[in-house]
């Protein structure tokens, strides 16, 4: 048997904030960067609640870590506001998903994405950093009460954003069709997800704002669609990596992604077979489908300016090798890898990243 919870009220489109209006908390407090503090914006969209007395947690820095949540957490406890508006990118909604799971009364909790990628505002997961490694918090409790999706909010977004965000969203569509929990609903909304990156990020990425509405919703479809059935290799390597080095996630993805798919596809080669056809693979001979879905998984990342190997990403090869025990042990010690579709052992994680390295 398998379970799927529908979790958060959604709602998405034009203006979608307007929804802020039926919001009935006399206080809330926003959890965002200090970007969004300074430009006015995070008052702007919390103004949007009728009466409510508005605080700003603006701390909100890149991979969020224990201390910067602890520091979030007594704020709300202190203040006991009746919302939580979780208002950026993946970090500021994965530290107030951690803030909600540590408080001691669970405000009604507002997640508002600025970017489409993480898919954080329907997902169970908050990620979190400690010691150098990126801990993946997963409980139920942690799913917003309501996700909005306002287009405008995309407008603005840097060509490098656009990249970085919208390949997290393709190898959460990828890892969700892959992993031991993929269900035939969780299949379809990671179809019709990477069917939309495929088409549409890189006119995105070339400045084209129409499309990133659709975009924003691909990514919250790939949430809802790896919040149930899982993610994988690619998934527990990245935030190895990312812990570590401090490279965007999305970017790590990308370049990990067509190796893992290799090396899943080894083994399990029907797990690739429709989302190569979604990606614009065409053939039949399973083994042909999954190098054709690497082939395009590659070339989507050089249309997106992306890099091809961990050296281009700014890391260096020679520290890479240093830390390939510690990288190997947290990769191991992920939750994310349990989901993977074949077993993958020490050798395994250490021939990937030797192979991604340059």
């Amino acid at each position: 048997m398998q379970s799927f919870s529908l979790g958060p009220i959604l709602y998405y489109g034009d203006d979608a904030l307007s929804q802020l209006s039926r919001c009935r908390a006399r206080s809330v407090l926003v959890v965002t960067d200090s970007f969004f503090d300074r430009s006015g914006l995070a008052r702007q969209v919390a103004g949007r609640i009728p009466g409510a007395d508005v605080t700003i947690f603006s701390q909100v820095t890149p991979d969020p870590s224990v201390e910067l949540v602890a520091r979030g957490a007594e704020v709300l406890d202190r203040l006991q506001p009746e919302a939580l508006l979780a208002l950026g990118g993946g970090s500021p909604i994965d530290c107030a998903k951690a803030m909600v799971y540590t408080a001691d009364r669970r405000p009604l909790f507002i997640a508002v994405p600025t970017t489409s990628g993480t898919g954080s505002e329907v997902t169970r997961f908050s990620i979190v950093s400690h010691g150098g490694v990126k801990h993946p918090l997963i409980d139920e409790t942690l799913r917003p009460d309501w996700a909005i999706l306002d287009p405008g909010l995309l407008q603005g977004l840097p060509p490098a954003l656009v990249a970085d965000a919208g390949m997290d969203t393709v190898t959460h569509c990828l890892e969700a069709l892959a992993a031991d929990g993929a269900s035939p609903l969780t299949d379809g909304l990671a179809l019709e997800a990477l069917a939309l990156c495929v088409a549409l990020l890189p006119r995105s990425y070339r400045g084209e704002t129409a499309v990133r509405g659709r975009l924003h919703l691909a990514a919250t479809m790939a949430g809802l669609a790896f919040d149930h059935a899982g993610l994988g290799l690619c998934h527990a390597l990245a935030h190895a990596l990312g812990g570590r080095f401090h490279v965007a996630h999305g970017r790590l993805g990308g370049v990990l992604l067509p190796a893992v798919v290799a090396f899943n596809g080894a083994a399990r080669p029907e797990r690739y077979r429709a989302a190569a056809k979604a990606a614009g693979v065409s053939g039949t001979a399973d083994s042909l489908l999954v190098r054709g879905l690497a082939a395009a998984l590659e070339r989507l990342r050089a249309a997106l300016g992306l890099p091809a190997t961990l050296a281009e990403a700014g890391i260096d090869p020679g520290a890479l090798e240093a830390a390939l025990d510690s990288l190997v042990e947290a990769a191991l010690a992920d939750p994310c890898l349990a989901a993977n579709p074949r077993p993958a052992g020490p050798e395994d994680l250490r021939a990937l990243l030797r192979r991604a390295a340059r």
